[in-house]
């Protein structure tokens, strides 16, 4: 099990969290998914098969890219 926390500095409101959180919820592998719009920050649990560059790449695509 691992646990990373990504600063996402697109999430804006509420929305943005739900839209988030659900998106990445449903990669596999993926355990659990905590955003937060104050922090700007996205922590994570997940197992194989999901990875950080899966995670990454489908938190770009839905545009919320992770701040380098």
């Amino acid at each position: 099990m691992t646990t990373v926390t990504y600063k996402v500095p697109a999430i804006n409101c509420m929305h943005c969290v739900h839209t988030i959180q659900t998106e990445v919820a449903d990669l596999a592998g993926v355990k659990s998914v905590k955003a937060d719009a104050m922090n700007k920050q996205v922590e994570i649990v997940f197992d194989a098969p999901a990875s950080e560059e899966k995670i990454k790449a489908l938190l770009a695509e839905i545009n919320y890219p992770v701040a380098a």
